[in-house]
């Protein structure tokens, strides 16, 4: 996430940059986030809550209205950050901790809040940064939180291939959580020639599925530093595992040319 300063960005560490919680209805959790002035000029950062959502690609949407069937999802008012605000000397750590509690009455459900990390210059006034109207850089914790007792329920609802130009072909796999638990993917994907032979097979990649959420995963079937696949036609399978009693499985076929 970069804004109009992006040396800001590049000059604090922050971790972590993801934090998944299993919590009982009523419970509570404190942990910190660490950041790491690694530039040579103090930072200010400010932390603030923030209500997000996913695009279908997967990239976190944090300025837009959080779409209608995923409001109940959003838990960023259980969330409490401090201090909300301080400055890092350069090669030093500053820490900011958070604690979430779920209601007692909250349903069972996969909730979450973000944490957005803003970075300016420590000479600044603070106040008059607040009041003027400019972008800054900034980085996201994102807090996943499993409530109570959650099923996942999945749907493989799409699998197709894609070839951009000058790119080798993408298996595009497109899931829908129709459940309320957040859930993560694994799993893999062969290609074999049009004899049957293996030719590759690519891991899934470990990413969330959100409640209520349609989630498109783009999938090279060449990885950095391999080589393409020749010319040719390929019958591809894929099992994914997001953690109910069966694999979901698909079959298409990419045709590089």
């Amino acid at each position: 996430m970069a804004g109009a300063a992006p040396a800001a960005a590049q000059s604090v560490e922050v971790s972590p940059l993801r934090v998944e919680l299993a919590m009982g209805k009523g419970g509570a959790h404190t942990q910190a986030v660490t950041l790491t002035n690694q530039g040579r000029e103090p930072v200010r950062i400010r932390a603030r809550l923030q209500d997000w959502f996913m695009a279908k690609d997967g990239t976190p949407q944090f300025d837009a209205p959080v779409p209608a069937a995923e409001r109940e999802f959003v838990a960023t008012s259980w969330v409490r950050v401090a201090p909300p605000e301080q400055v890092v000397q350069p090669g030093q750590q500053g820490i900011v901790r958070f604690t979430t509690a779920a209601p007692a009455e909250v349903a069972d459900g996969g909730y979450r809040a973000a944490i957005l990390f803003e970075f300016g210059a420590a000479g600044a006034d603070p106040v008059a940064e607040r009041r003027s109207v400019q972008f800054r850089s900034r980085v996201a914790t994102l807090v996943y939180m499993n409530v109570g007792k959650t099923t996942p329920t999945i749907e493989l609802t799409d699998l197709a291939s894609r070839q951009p130009a000058g790119q080798p072909p993408s298996i595009i796999t497109t899931l829908k959580n129709s459940g309320r638990a957040n859930v993560r993917t694994k799993g893999t994907i062969t290609l074999r020639d049009s004899a049957g032979q293996l030719v590759r097979t690519i891991d899934v990649p470990n990413v969330p599925l959100l409640p209520m959420a349609e989630r498109e995963l783009a999938i090279s079937t060449a990885k950095e530093g391999q080589a393409p696949l020749a010319i040719g036609e390929y019958r591809v399978e894929v099992k994914i595992d997001v953690g109910m009693a069966e694999l979901l499985v698909g079959e298409t076929v990419v045709k590089v040319r």
